[in-house]
């Protein structure tokens, strides 16, 4: 399976390539985001370290019940032949109300096919009130 654009990355190619994933993480589906990711994909999230496609789909998963309202921005930080750096924002509130936007910054790496096979995240997170929601 090929996912379109493919490396080596152009400015264009790889703000296509945040976008697409942008507007997957925001419709929530676990199971369509993974198709982004190597059968193989290697994450550190946090403080967590995620190996292969059906522990990303676990992962978002867990993340999409206890994240609730979700709603992420990325944009781009820089580029290179197969590798995207991206800075990112997102709101969300917890199952008790308590909003939070996060932020962070993601380092991707793809294969020959345009999936990610490498994903790392440094994310801290920011308690708000409702009324501070910007996305």
């Amino acid at each position: 399976m090929k996912k379109h654009p493919l490396p080596p990355f152009t400015k264009e190619t790889a703000q296509q390539k945040i976008q697409m994933a942008e507007d997957a993480w925001n419709g929530k589906d676990p199971e369509k985001v993974s198709l982004a990711y190597s059968i193989d994909t290697e994450w550190r999230n946090r403080n967590q370290f995620i190996n292969g496609r059906k522990q990303v789909q676990d992962f978002l998963t867990d993340k999409w019940e206890n994240e609730l309202d979700y709603k992420l921005k990325k944009e781009l930080w820089a580029f290179s032949d197969n590798k995207i750096a991206v800075r990112f924002e997102y709101e969300y509130q917890n199952k008790k109300g308590q909003w939070y936007r996060a932020y962070g910054n993601e380092n991707w790496e793809f294969d020959e096919d345009g999936l990610m096979c490498k994903r790392y995240a440094s994310i801290n997170d920011l308690e708000i009130k409702e009324s501070e929601r910007k996305l």
